[in-house]
């Protein structure tokens, strides 16, 4: 062989040892959070659901279990792309040649948005519905019964819904552009599946501007109820006088349940019992916290809370004033551009990490004010007592709200880090009016948010001082006497 042949040979094997070197990497990386989103949902699983004496009913729940653990570390991986790949562009700016971090490149970052990307439309579009309809199946009408009956009336009822959704969004990119629909017709992977995508982000960013302001009001009682206030701010002996007062009393009352002429639910009182005794156990915890984390760590929290808080809202005004001034701050697509080249912050690594700490906190405030809020409130899981179905709608809800984190997060301006693979594809990134009205929105909601949540607190010390809140309410069922009656 010739020595431009041995170097043809050693470039080909260098790409192959890369190559799997990123495989390996992923699959690792994958393992690991399939491992701990499996551990966080056997926590929330309904025990029962799982050991019926029907092995039909239990083999089903545990595919579909699967199927969620899946999906979670998707949402997971989505959560964590963004960060990664920011913190990932710092180290290879700090150590360029550093031997022990040839693994990290721009390769392997462009290959886990690909990935991210693929595994969120295998997730929404095939996957979830079919756990969802595999754990309501009972095979067709006069089929052997069994699991195999159920795959098949599953993957019937998946392919209808595919049909249908696929048809609806086809229309729907006919109305806003003839050519395009017709591009996506002609070929499925390139234009369909990132159309459909993108209409499902556009759903979970929107979704995210509604969660994510009002989370951002609940993180202050959230953490609050978290911590150990101090003395000054609560009275921890007189909840545990009132825990103790109430839970005797229903207890006499079980003891007793003749000494009411009322019908009692016994099992209702059973459960109140149970609830104060933790909430008694609570307190105790509580009340025996040293000094240090009642007077030092509450009044840290809040502070930390009201800085991150303050910050996001002042980097989406500064993101408006900057889309006002000069349309490149427009959020773009970095197909092509290498990692390791410049820093995405003015302020270099303190700037990244900043950036990167942002992100995690609005994702944190966006689920905890989706499950605050009244429409998805009823989805909250409860410990080892979780459906099955709600598993699979909370994941649902969940990998929506993660896949668009990178898009809410570039859109609002909180990182110059551009969308890397298909994820830079949406059109609607490109719209000026939207991006603008979007951060426009997300400041107004978030201010609107804050001011309700930190007066409504006011507002309960005002009435509480003036003595308003012992005034007497109006009896319903009584009408009110007139003038007129009164003077006859």
């Amino acid at each position: 062989m010739k020595a431009a042949d041995y170097e043809v040979l050693s470039v080909r094997e260098q790409l192959f040892h890369e190559r799997v070197r990123e495989c390996i990497i992923s699959i690792l990386l994958f393992a690991t959070l399939y491992i701990l989103c499996h551990i966080f949902l056997t926590r929330f699983k309904k025990p029962a659901e799982f050991t019926t004496v029907d092995d039909e009913d239990a083999t089903v729940n545990k595919i579909a279990l699967e199927l969620c653990t899946f999906t979670l570390a998707v949402a997971l991986g989505a959560v964590l792309l963004l960060p990664f790949s920011i913190i990932s562009n710092e180290v290879l700016l700090s150590l360029p040649r550093n031997y022990y971090i040839q693994w990290l490149n721009g390769s392997l970052i462009h290959g886990l948005w690909n990935l991210v990307f693929l595994f969120s439309n295998l997730s929404l579009i095939f996957l979830m519905p079919f756990a969802y309809f595999f754990t309501e199946s009972e095979g067709f009408a006069g089929s052997r019964k069994g699991v195999l009956g159920r795959v098949y009336e599953t993957v019937v009822m998946l392919m209808l819904l595919t049909l249908l959704v696929l048809g609806m969004v086809w229309v729907a990119s006919a109305i806003v552009d003839n050519k395009a629909s017709r591009e996506s017709l002609y070929d499925f992977w390139e234009y369909y599946l990132p159309y459909l995508y993108s209409c499902i982000s556009f759903l979970g960013v929107l979704l995210l501007l509604v969660c994510t302001p009002l989370g951002l009001a609940r993180m202050f009682s959230v953490t609050g109820k978290l911590l150990v206030k101090p003395r000054l701010l609560e009275d921890l002996e007189e909840q545990l006088y009132c825990s103790a007062f109430e839970e005797a009393a229903l207890t006499r009352r079980i003891c007793n349940p003749t000494s009411c002429w009322l019908p009692l639910d016994m099992e209702l009182l059973h459960r109140q019992v149970l609830a104060l005794q933790t909430q008694r156990v609570l307190l105790e915890k509580r009340r025996k916290a040293s000094a240090w984390q009642r007077n030092l760590g509450y009044p840290l929290a809040m502070l930390c809370l009201l800085v991150l808080t303050g910050l996001s809202v002042l980097i989406v005004a500064i993101h408006i004033l900057e889309l006002l001034i000069d349309e490149a701050a427009m959020p773009r697509g970095m197909q092509g551009a290498s990692l390791g080249q410049v820093s995405f912050s003015k302020l270099g690594s303190f700037g990244a990490i900043i950036q990167v700490v942002l992100i995690f906190y609005l994702m944190v405030s966006s689920v905890v004010g989706f499950y605050s809020s009244p429409f998805f409130g009823s989805l909250r899981p409860r410990w080892h007592d979780t459906a099955m179905t709600q598993i699979i709608g909370n994941c649902v809800c969940l990998l929506v709200l993660s896949s668009a984190l990178p898009v809410f997060s570039r859109t609002l301006g909180l990182t110059r880090f551009d969308l890397l693979g298909d994820f830079g594809r949406f059109n609607w990134l490109g719209n000026f009016y939207i991006v603008f009205l979007y951060n426009a929105a997300f400041a107004g909601l978030t201010t609107l948010c804050l001011v309700k949540t930190f007066t409504a607190a006011v507002r309960a010390e005002l009435i509480r001082a003036f003595g308003l809140d012992r005034l007497p309410l109006p009896v319903s069922g009584f009408p009110r006497t007139s003038r007129k009656t009164q003077h006859q």
